[in-house]
């Protein structure tokens, strides 16, 4: 009988005492996959950003709109490159539970301030001939079987037209594609113009401006003229940088990393502390093996290696367990919300912090048994009962 086999043998003495700590463990690391991975998909955004990219809003806060010509004048501001504009227009196809990600934008200006979106040349230039086109994300196409050409009553949960309606007909005229498969593809763009024209109210306004500087370097200095050039106007506002603002935009949702982790803190403790006593418990039941071993000529120091072994292999393997259903249940959560959440599931980062963190948790429950083990004489160790 190897190391090997002894190790695995002790760990399953008791089965359904060890088949409960598995399921503890795998509860711990199912809860720190789920939620490290939902994090990292709220965050990409900011990941993604480019250095060189700014955002302006609304001092107030960035859901408060800004007059249309803020766009114009900043133009001219020097070190600004090229600059475009946006809204969130809030759309929904068909019903309101079929949220649609949308955007109201110069299409011209905004596909040149984002170069990463890519689209056949006829389907760009059909952008720029009809304002009743949109550029949809090929994640979004994918998840309602759109194509080009098709049309449909884009509606809003937010804007009226002049006749009451809180639909614009629309019509597919581009599917926007990125090299980068992390890059999200899962929203569409609408028209500033025809969305403009029908307002009922808020007309002429715009929710955000996006500039390229081409040198982070100057961010600072051409933001800062940005906000001096709208100081004490109505509507002062703030430049930031693009992943500030999505930092920002996500924040509005709480704080995600903190919940994590004090979550995941949390759900480790608990289980640190009935794992640990557990394992305490169980070698106390063995001392008279452990003298027995000690006797038939098994070191202290192998002795200690075969104790911490234990609870390392037992963190293994109800980590393993708990990353393998994150794996599967958020495969199942990525295919329900059909493209709205790209990139959702366990990345490798996070399966390299899960080892380490089964590893290390497993070195930390097991060493003060293990120590026990080692110091066990064998007289002690046969004479008790």
């Amino acid at each position: 009988m190897n190391d090997l086999t002894l190790i695995r043998k002790s760990l399953f003495r008791k089965k359904t005492r060890a088949i409960l700590l598995i399921l503890s463990i795998m509860t711990a690391f199912l809860i720190f996959g789920a939620l490290a991975s939902i994090d990292r998909v709220l965050n990409s955004s900011e990941e993604l950003s480019r250095a060189d990219r700014l955002v302006t809003v609304n001092k107030i806060n960035f859901t408060q709109s800004m007059p249309f010509a803020y766009w114009g004048r900043v133009q001219g501001v020097d070190g600004v490159q090229a600059i475009t504009h946006a809204s969130w227009f809030g759309g929904y196809f068909q019903d309101v539970r079929n949220f649609v990600q949308s955007f109201v934008v110069d299409m011209d200006s905004y596909l040149i301030v984002y170069p990463e979106l890519e689209m056949p040349a006829d389907q760009r230039a059909a952008l720029s001939e009809r304002r009743d086109c949109v550029a949809v994300g090929a994640d979004l196409a994918e998840q309602y079987e759109w194509s080009v050409g098709d049309r449909f009553p884009l509606s809003s949960n937010i804007w009226r037209q002049n006749d009451g309606s809180s639909a614009w007909d629309v019509e597919v005229c581009a599917i926007m594609t990125t090299q980068d498969q992390n890059i999200p593809t899962n929203y569409l763009l609408m028209q500033y113009d025809y969305y403009n024209e029908a307002l009922a109210f808020n007309r002429d306004q715009i929710g955000w401006m996006i500039m390229l500087t081409g040198d982070p370097v100057i961010n600072d200095a051409v933001s800062q003229r940005i906000d001096d050039m709208f100081a004490n106007s109505p509507a002062e506002t703030e430049t930031t940088t693009e992943a500030a603002f999505s930092q920002a935009f996500v924040e509005q949702l709480g704080n995600i990393g903190l919940i994590l982790s004090l979550v995941v803190s949390a759900a480790f403790a608990t289980i640190l502390m009935i794992v640990g006593t557990t394992m305490v418990m169980a070698i106390n039941e063995r001392t008279k093996e452990v003298g027995v071993m000690k006797t038939l000529g098994f070191s202290s120091s192998r002795i200690f290696t075969h104790v911490l072994s234990e609870s390392v292999l037992l963190s293994l393997v109800g980590g393993l367990l708990g990353l393998g259903v994150a794996v599967l249940m958020l495969g199942g959560i990525a295919e329900v919300a059909g493209g709205q959440l790209p990139g959702l599931g366990v990345s490798r980062e996070t399966w390299l912090q899960a080892l380490l963190l089964m590893i290390g948790f497993g070195l930390v429950t097991g060493f003060v048994p293990a120590l026990n083990a080692m110091r066990l004489k064998i007289v002690d160790a046969l004479g008790k009962e």
